[in-house]
């Protein structure tokens, strides 16, 4: 299934849509629509349904929820937040717009649908569960929004793929295509100082990208990212609560046993430090063709590769 991929615009206009919602309450007149309530793995969702005409059914926007939630909670083992409340709007632009994710009761979810969005829009949909990722990790300092964006960003369709929504092919086409407008630029001054669209969701891909990679690399592919977003999320690591990068970093590593998180960020934090992209896909034995992925099973960490998408163990409840 082809997946559509974060355009330039809907980024900028979901990041500016973050820093208006924080200042938001709810507003009464949505908090009085009717609630469905989903259960999810470890927790609940309260869902708030557009009330204008839908082009898509009540049952296909539960149903483009749950796919969403089942991705992120097998990813992290169970859903982030005992409770969700997630906020879904008629828009005007087509598709799904105008994800907003905020620590408000726990989490708060407030997303846009178009009124003639279609099941391929949703089905094809990466909003929701980016925005559902945001809810598994401390909200950071402002200088660290990129982690909280690059774990976004890095995790949905690894996750996604995880769940068989694409094949990994997609992952990774996505992956060599975009990781490069993570790069530093001239005048960088590393991730922490860096604060450009570019650096902030794509350099914080690369860099969990990197340490999926380097803790597989030095735990014989016994570990991953996954396994220290998992720790994170289990100490309390939520949306919710404040933390320091260094605390989440810390958790992070010991889970693993490598210390890899922390490295990586003294590494990248105040410097441009560019990443030879080309090297990694030649490692990991990945390459575009005419447009197409093609796989080297030969190459030096192929299985790296393979370990990153395959499917988790089975959900804990």
């Amino acid at each position: 299934m082809p997946r559509t991929f974060p355009p330039f615009l809907t980024l900028i206009l979901s990041t500016a849509a973050l820093v208006t919602a924080l200042a938001q309450p709810q507003g009464e007149a949505e908090s009085k629509r009717p609630i469905t309530v989903m259960r999810v793995a470890g927790g609940k969702i309260d869902i708030t349904l557009p009330e204008e005409p839908m082009k898509v059914s009540t049952k296909d926007l539960l149903q483009w929820v749950r796919t969403a939630a089942s991705a992120v909670s097998h990813y992290y083992g169970h859903f982030p937040v005992p409770h969700l409340t997630l906020q879904i709007r008629a828009g005007q632009r087509g598709g799904v717009s105008h994800g907003v994710t905020y620590p408000k009761d726990g989490g708060l979810i407030r997303i846009s649908v178009g009124k003639g969005a279609d099941v391929d829009d949703l089905k094809n949909d990466w909003v929701l569960t980016h925005e559902m990722i945001h809810l598994a990790f401390p909200s950071m300092a402002d200088n660290h929004h990129w982690i909280e964006e690059g774990i976004s960003t890095y995790v949905e369709p690894v996750a996604r793929a995880q769940m068989g929504q694409f094949p990994a092919a997609v992952v990774w086409k996505q992956f060599i295509l975009e990781m490069p407008k993570g790069q530093p630029e001239d005048g960088d001054e590393g991730l922490d100082n860096s604060p450009t669209w570019g650096r902030t969701y794509w350099g914080g891909a690369m860099f969990c990208l990197l340490a999926d990679v380097q803790i597989r690399e030095r735990t014989r592919n016994r570990k991953g990212l996954q396994d220290a977003l998992r720790a994170i999320l289990n100490h309390g690591g939520v949306i919710s609560a404040d933390w320091d990068i260094e605390k989440a970093f810390a958790i992070g590593d010991k889970a693993t046993g490598v210390d890899v998180l922390q490295s990586l960020y003294k590494q990248l934090r105040d410097k441009p430090a560019p990443v030879d992209l080309n090297q990694l896909w030649q490692k990991l034995g990945v390459s575009l063709k005419d447009g197409e992925v093609r796989y080297d099973d030969h190459a030096a960490e192929a299985a790296i590769r393979k370990a990153i998408c395959a499917p988790p163990g089975l959900l804990k409840h």
